[in-house]
């Protein structure tokens, strides 16, 4: 990821044969970011820690088999994660 500074140009240049995709907007603002959950509230990430603990989160289809549990979490799996 690249973030550019507002008012200035850039250039890009590819040795290879690239797709690039440019996106723009407003600044996004401060996040959170621990293990596999990314928030702009802390609270967020406490939630989702809490749901993955509790097997409330709804994983892929076909990839639902195996727990893995948080880092530094000690806890055994839930019976269901889907």
């Amino acid at each position: 990821m690249l973030i550019f500074q507002n008012g200035r140009s850039a250039s890009v240049l590819a040795r290879t044969r690239a797709v690039v995709m440019l996106l723009g907007g407003e600044p996004l603002g401060r996040r959170y970011i621990e293990w596999n959950f990314v928030s702009s509230r802390f609270e967020r990430i406490e939630e989702a820690k809490a749901d993955w603990r509790a097997g409330c989160m709804k994983l892929p289809d076909l990839d639902n088999g195996e727990f893995i549990p948080l880092p530094v979490d000690p806890l055994p799996p839930p019976n269901s994660m889907s």
